[in-house]
């Protein structure tokens, strides 16, 4: 009786599709990380909560996601960094990317922040179509 009914790394991702980017809503980080710990994924996390611009956010996450020093900073340079050179490195065990407290301001307005969105969106659709997992959670400020 002492084995559980489920396995623990299943909880908080149980009906979330493999290659999604969502809200956090309800998703502790933490549980976010124990799961990525006990699937073998690679677990990217960026608070931005002090960002005010798409530089400040960009150099957040490349600071937070520790990326190359040659990144762009840009979302196209962002976009390649989530995709290309990891594909490029050899097989991955799938992702799952945390960006909380997504700025809203006047130098990072809806348009910057459906943007960066965006930028997630297509690497979970580029992850996909390679049957690996990407799972991206994020929260607004």
């Amino acid at each position: 009786m002492d084995t559980p009914l489920r396995k623990d790394q299943d909880v908080p991702l149980r009906g979330i599709r493999p290659n999604i980017v969502q809200s956090i809503r309800a998703f502790r980080v933490q549980d976010l990380q124990d799961a990525a710990t006990a699937l073998g994924h690679h677990f990217l996390y960026a608070n931005l909560a002090h960002a005010q611009s798409k530089q400040d956010v960009l150099d957040l996450i490349a600071q937070q996601f520790t990326l190359p020093t040659h990144f762009g900073k840009n979302f196209d340079a962002l976009s390649d960094c989530l995709t290309d050179p990891l594909h490029k490195s050899g097989p991955q065990p799938g992702f799952i990317v945390v960006l909380e407290q997504i700025p809203a301001t006047a130098k990072f307005d809806k348009e910057a922040r459906e943007q960066l969105i965006d930028v997630f969106r297509d690497a979970a659709d580029f992850w996909g179509e390679r049957k690996i997992p990407f799972r991206c959670f994020y929260s607004f400020l």
